[in-house]
């Protein structure tokens, strides 16, 4: 298994990171991590991870804009419950795209809700596509660069931490891990709450 998946790695990446920025809840960003941790083992070159994330992101986005644009306002306006809402919605939605869409595409491949909701609702919106594109290749490069080098770095430095100490250093990576995670979910949190409140 884990020799398909050191074999087969980058298409995975492509795959997971591209069908989540589509609208598929998936985990593209545990998949990108998990790659560049790899590359930092030796079996990918951290360039080829970054490139592949970026154009499965940008290439995924852009296919949940036109399923958005195309199809998205449609279903709105016919699935039942969402309907009656939609008249409601729709309006003030494609105010607060029109002012702020190139922000929230941005600032939406860091947030994991946004990351796999944000291509729609802009093209649900008829945001400009160029001003799509070009907000969702600049978050797409910019994320998929950030997190790559950062998991690159942590991995290259936990491996060499647990070869020189051992048990207590892989606990002490254990423990950092947790904190930072939470402390990336409390901020994540904050992210959204603003933007809710700038709605």
């Amino acid at each position: 298994m884990t020799n398909l998946l050191i074999q087969h790695g980058l298409v995975i990446l492509f795959l997971l990171v591209a069908v989540e920025s589509a609208g598929v809840p998936l985990p593209g960003e545990t998949a990108l991590i998990t790659a560049s941790i790899l590359s930092s083992q030796g079996h990918y070159a951290i360039e080829w991870v970054i490139v592949v994330a970026a154009s499965a992101a940008i290439i995924g986005d852009n296919g949940g804009y036109w399923i958005g644009r195309l199809g998205g306002r449609k279903l709105i306006e016919r699935w039942g419950p969402i309907a009656r809402h939609s008249q409601k919605v729709l309006p003030p939605a494609e105010r607060f795209f029109e002012r702020h869409g190139g922000k929230t595409v941005f600032i939406g491949r860091f947030v994991a809700l946004l990351r796999f909701t944000a291509a729609w609702i802009a093209g649900i919106t008829h945001m400009s596509w160029w001003r799509f594109l070009l907000w969702n290749a600049l978050g797409g490069i910019v994320w998929a660069t950030a997190v790559s080098l950062v998991a690159y770095e942590f991995g290259q430095h936990a491996a060499e931490a647990i070869n020189r100490y051992g048990v207590y250093a892989a606990a002490a990576i254990v423990v950092g891990v947790v904190v930072l995670l939470v402390g990336l979910h409390f901020w994540r949190r904050r992210l959204e709450d603003r933007l809710n409140e700038a709605e």
